[in-house]
């Protein structure tokens, strides 16, 4: 399948997860834990069942590594990535309750692309100016978007938001460490889904499930399809194309999102939302795309 082709359906497979989890929060009675629950486990299975159609042998190993109780600095890491994975999960189903799919996609990818970018600086990367710029702009677009007012999402949906971009941030960072890209996901998915059980049952303390079978139809879609297909699709993808075009092909997630909140689901396009928007956006190119090489950088 030609490079472009996997790489625009990997996008529009990344936009849906917005559209699917605001449609199944907002038009069914499913609430968000059990949407989080269920797009891991369809997620894990999905990944489990590509696996199994690559190679029997690395589904057998990706379970025992998953079960595994020996205790290392790769279990830790492998661990610890799940559970970003998994406060990412929860984090964005919860925003999705109230904010529009246009405003969660652009708070999300904003979060992703500070937090990794403060996660860089702190462990000494050293920041170009242009990166700087582009964190500066990030923020700024952040802050404009939640500025008090009417057309402010509401604040706590758009810093549960922020937390799940954050998680999603921490995960990709520490995803990079874990060998083959498939099965490392797949085993993350495998634990963030059994870290999502514990949490489905801690939190039948304060309220019970409220399934739908729209709403769980939709989950499993986010969870298998848009996710699961789409990680393993986008993966394909990256081995194809260049740092470059996959960093500017992510930006047009926000772009597809809210083009299809607008569509689908009726979503209004305010000032606000395209102003911050066209910042972020920006800001997030100039911390993403690499930096030029060091002859074009003097000049030849």
């Amino acid at each position: 399948m030609p490079a472009l082709l996997l790489t625009t359906v990997a996008m529009l497979a990344f936009a849906a997860n917005s559209i699917l989890a605001r449609l199944a929060l907002t038009a069914t009675a499913i609430d968000a834990v059990s949407f989080s629950v269920i797009r891991l486990l369809a997620g894990a299975v999905m990944l489990l069942l590509v696996l199994l159609m690559q190679q029997r042998q690395a589904v057998v190993n990706a379970l025992i590594t998953t079960c595994s109780l020996r205790t290392s600095n790769a279990i830790a890491i492998e661990w610890l990535a799940a559970s970003a994975l998994c406060l990412y999960a929860f984090g964005f189903s919860l925003a999705y309750r109230q904010l529009t799919a246009a405003s969660g996609a652009l708070l999300l990818f904003a979060a992703v692309q500070i937090s990794m970018l403060s996660i860089a600086w702190w462990r000494g990367e050293r920041l170009s100016a242009r990166q700087w710029t582009g964190f500066a702009l990030a923020s700024t677009g952040v802050v404009y978007l939640l500025l008090p007012g009417i057309k402010a999402p509401p604040l706590v949906a758009a810093v549960l938001m922020l937390v799940a971009g954050v998680g999603w941030g921490v995960y990709t960072l520490l995803a990079r460490q874990l060998g083959e890209p498939v099965q490392a996901t797949t085993i993350n998915f495998v634990r963030a889904a059994m870290l999502a059980l514990l949490v489905l049952v801690v939190s039948l303390v304060w309220q019970r499930p409220q399934l739908d079978g729209q709403g769980m139809l939709l989950a499993m879609l986010s969870g298998a399809v848009t996710s699961g297909l789409g990680y393993v699709i986008w993966y394909a993808a990256v081995g194809r194309i260049s740092t470059s075009t996959a960093a500017v092909a992510q930006l047009s997630v926000p772009l597809i999102t809210a083009l299809a909140g607008v569509w689908l689901l009726q979503e209004a396009l305010t000032t606000r939302l395209l102003v911050s928007g066209l910042v972020i956006l920006l800001g997030i190119a100039l911390v993403s795309l690499p930096a030029r090489n060091r002859r074009a950088e003097e000049g030849r």
